[in-house]
């Protein structure tokens, strides 16, 4: 895997091989250390590969996540741009849900701020458009999982794994008013009611509105584009945390109700 076009039967295998690893947990060395020139392009590749044949499977898209969005989450992980996974139909659960950790190999937890499309976003966006097609809006749970060993991990490792996406616990949605500043929004996230982190909406890329726009200019080059009644979480508002058995976690914010997950 030495250049920038890598061949695709190559890029199949490695997809093979993450599903595997998800499927016995059984973890692999990372990507990026076993072939340091897979390019972001290659990554996304495989990504896209994983995704087709679980859909030839038989499984849904519900969504889109970004993420990499706040600079807490940038920091924790080492990486400086914003990435992209997709939401399957089986990952989401409403808010009060209990999830088994031993159902995932190294998990952890992000509070996020998420939108319902009222209408398609077939091209790239701008900030106006994208508020525009926004039908609703909602805190959202994003768990986190990786098929790596641990979680030193670069970007092409991110992607590749489905942007780390195994998880979404959903709150109730509220209609979106497009005169909302979505930045102001204050989220707290507890566990066993303590507090465990605070954030803002304006930590994720300044705007949580903007986020959905980078990813209206993503999503073509991955030959797909966002239709409405797709979900988008946007990013988190602060770095990622354990999932630990037995722990009740919750998380609200200025305007939007509340999002509870209980783990087994």
């Amino acid at each position: 895997m030495a250049g920038p076009e890598v061949d695709e039967g190559a890029l199949a295998g490695l997809a093979r091989e993450l599903a595997d690893a998800a499927r016995t947990g059984v973890p692999v060395r990372q990507l990026s250390k076993r072939f340091p020139r897979l390019t972001v392009t290659d990554a996304y590749r495989i990504q896209r590969i994983s995704l087709e044949e679980r859909v030839s499977a038989g499984a849904r898209i519900a969504g889109h996540k970004v993420g990499l969005t706040s600079a807490a989450m940038q920091e924790q992980m080492g990486i400086d741009e914003p990435d992209s996974g997709v939401i399957l139909t089986s990952m989401v659960a409403a808010s009060g849900a209990g999830l088994r950790s031993a159902d995932f190999m190294n998990p952890r937890i992000e509070t996020e701020i998420a939108f319902r499309l009222r209408r398609d976003l077939a091209e790239p966006s701008d900030l106006a458009t994208a508020r525009s097609a926004v039908g609703e809006v909602f805190l959202a749970f994003e768990v986190l999982d990786t098929v790596f060993a641990n979680w030193d991990i670069t970007l092409v490792d991110s992607i590749a794994d489905n942007a780390a996406c195994a998880g979404v616990i959903t709150s109730s949605p509220v209609p979106f008013d497009p005169a909302w500043d979505l930045a102001a929004e204050q989220i707290r996230a507890e566990a066993d009611g303590e507090t465990v982190a605070t954030g803002q909406g304006r930590d994720i890329l300044g705007d949580p509105l903007k986020a959905l726009a980078w990813l209206t200019h993503r999503l073509p080059a991955l030959g797909t584009t966002l239709r409405a009644g797709d979900i988008v979480l946007a990013g988190s508002v602060h770095a990622s945390l354990p999932l630990t058995p037995g722990t009740h976690f919750r998380a609200t914010s200025t305007r939007l109700p509340a999002v509870h997950l209980h783990v087994l």
